[in-house]
């Protein structure tokens, strides 16, 4: 006989978990078996939401899944941090507390039903009442957070607070270490449509590839590079897909869509035949289906079926994993059709951007522009970080104007949820303590989670965190001109206009390093200095808060 708390805390162990991220008190019992009899690190947030970003942050950096837990008050606090797992397909377990059936609709102090809130956010939302349960739903939990596109699960345990891992039944753990990561399954294409494929990107004359999301999920980054120099085809990649092909490589044109690079916009739009990989083609990646238009000729390859001709009608559909697809493309091509022209085409206007922003990524300007910052990090970050980048015009900025330098670095970036990145950073960096992680957010986004710098602090993750400091939120600027008509009412600034704050002195009250840099020349000697340190470091750079990333291209 064995209890749930001890069957639990061994199968997270057995399953190569290193970290829960979790707001007490749940499951009391599984955290003191976590510690007395495994090597997992425990990390208390402050708030559930963050422990979820953070469980993102760990599984999106190492690919195995991200373990967030919380009592049932803080459920929904949990769900609504899952939202960007769902959209990104990161593989996150969630635990909770749950209802027992002994006091349901008897008014119990903090009661509410749950699991609905899980529903649109998960992969898998299932109830642990049984101890006797603990080992194949715990399994199965693990199967279905990283099997086909991978994605949340929720498991809610009898108990507010799990209690019902306290419980005794005669049972084992029962681990499936190939379920430990993504991907456990690669399903193989059928010959056939891999020559059909390679048979349409032959007769294009201007194709190119879209790389999404499902090639770094798949590890096929070094396999895409392989195939585009095979067949000669420029590369653009979604936000997810960006640290699949380094940005200097001189058959990227960045990234495509709504926080996008113009030239890939551009070079998508004129492009005769789109090879989509691992991209579900949604409204960020093609900027609401206009880059390509629809009706466009395209190839889809994708491990889910529901994905393939959604948005986009495919001349060619491969349903397979990416980097096995990709693998067999370069084994079945034949010699590469003469595409000077259209290489060259590629070039220059990938060289029209470069000189377009030629003068703001080198500006001396006095407040920082947005664009010298990336233009530092892309010179500077080392080639092994992991940069963890928050949505809105963090996102913008860093995915139109931050590089890729080299084909170890990663780069994760928010689904959408603003303030996602710097607990995620967190989480990232638990997952990987040897790597460099960056984290770029602006202060908008940086509010959302700032106390969780002590969390930081108060477990040791040395994480370095640059903040775009414009006291604004300024990516509304726009938004709220046209709503007033071209000229904004200082009441209406009120809405998108912060109080000047110190970042840098905020992170040093709370124990970690804080540097203030209010000079273009001073950022990189900033960051030099703080990719050394053995702590915390927040980076506030003050920045100019009437700049204004450019809107996409069509």
């Amino acid at each position: 006989m064995t209890t749930g708390a001890v069957v639990l805390a061994e199968m997270l162990e057995a399953y190569e978990v290193s970290h829960v991220f979790h707001v007490p008190a749940v499951l009391r019992r599984t955290m003191v078996e976590i510690e007395a009899r495994t090597g997992i690190k425990r990390i208390r947030p402050h708030g559930e939401k963050p422990a979820a970003y953070m469980a993102d942050g760990y599984a999106r950096a190492t690919g195995k899944p991200g373990v967030c837990m919380a009592q049932v008050v803080g459920a929904f606090n949990l769900a609504a941090g899952l939202r960007d797992a769902h959209l990104a397909h990161s593989p996150v377990i969630a635990m909770t507390g749950g209802r027992d059936p002994n006091t349901k609709f008897r008014q119990v102090y903090q009661e509410v039903d749950d699991v609905p809130a899980f529903e649109p956010v998960t992969k898998w939302n299932a109830t642990v009442d049984s101890v006797h349960r603990f080992p194949d739903m715990i399994r199965q939990a693990f199967r279905e957070a990283t099997t086909g596109a991978p994605g949340p699960v929720h498991l809610q345990f009898r108990g507010n607070e799990g209690q019902v891992d306290l419980e005794e039944a005669d049972m084992e753990p029962l681990v499936e270490s190939m379920f430990a990561r993504v991907p456990p399954f690669r399903p193989r294409p059928d010959d056939e449509s891999v020559s059909a494929a390679l048979a349409a990107i032959e007769a294009a004359a201007r194709p190119v590839i879209v790389a999404g999301g499902g090639v770094r999920a798949s590890g096929a980054g070094a396999a895409l590079i392989a195939l585009a120099e095979r067949l000669d085809v420029p590369v653009a990649t979604s936000l997810n897909g960006k640290d699949s092909m380094p940005g200097t490589h001189p058959l990227s044109i960045g990234v495509v869509g709504t926080y996008s690079r113009a030239s890939a916009n551009r070079v998508v739009g004129e492009a005769d035949l789109v090879v989509f990989i691992g991209t579900e083609t949604g409204g960020m990646t093609t900027h609401f289906w206009q880059v390509p238009p629809l009706g466009r000729r395209c190839i889809q390859i994708d491990i889910r079926p529901d994905a393939i001709g959604r948005n986009y009608p495919a001349e060619v559909a491969i349903n397979a994993d990416a980097r096995e697809t990709i693998t067999r493309m370069i084994a079945l091509a034949g010699e590469a059709p003469d595409r000077s022209d259209w290489i060259r085409r590629c070039r220059s206007i990938v060289g029209e951007w470069y000189a377009e922003y030629e003068s703001v990524l080198g500006s001396e300007q006095v407040p920082i522009r947005p664009e010298r910052i990336c233009a530092d990090l892309s010179e500077s970050v080392p080639d092994d970080a992991i940069v963890v980048v928050d949505t809105g015009h963090a996102g913008m900025w860093m995915g139109g104007f931050y590089d890729v330098r080299s084909p170890e670095q990663s780069y994760l970036r928010s689904a959408g949820h603003l303030g996602w990145a710097f607990p995620a950073a967190l989480g990232a960096k638990c997952g990987a303590p040897d790597r460099p992680v960056v984290c770029f957010t602006g202060d908008s986004g940086f509010w959302y989670h700032v106390g969780d710098i002590e969390t930081a602090v108060r477990f040791g993750i040395n994480t370095v965190t640059v903040v775009n400091d414009n006291h604004s939120g300024n990516q509304s600027m726009r938004g709220f001109d046209r709503a007033y008509g071209g000229k904004q009412s200082e009441q209406a600034r009120e809405l998108w206009v912060f109080t000047e704050v110190d970042f840098a002195r905020v992170a040093e009250d709370m124990g970690a390093v804080g540097i203030r840099v209010e000079k273009p020349s001073d950022f990189l000697p900033a960051l030099e200095r703080a990719l050394e340190m053995d702590r915390p470091v927040v980076i506030d750079v003050v920045t100019d808060i009437e700049a204004v990333a450019p809107a996409a291209v069509v």
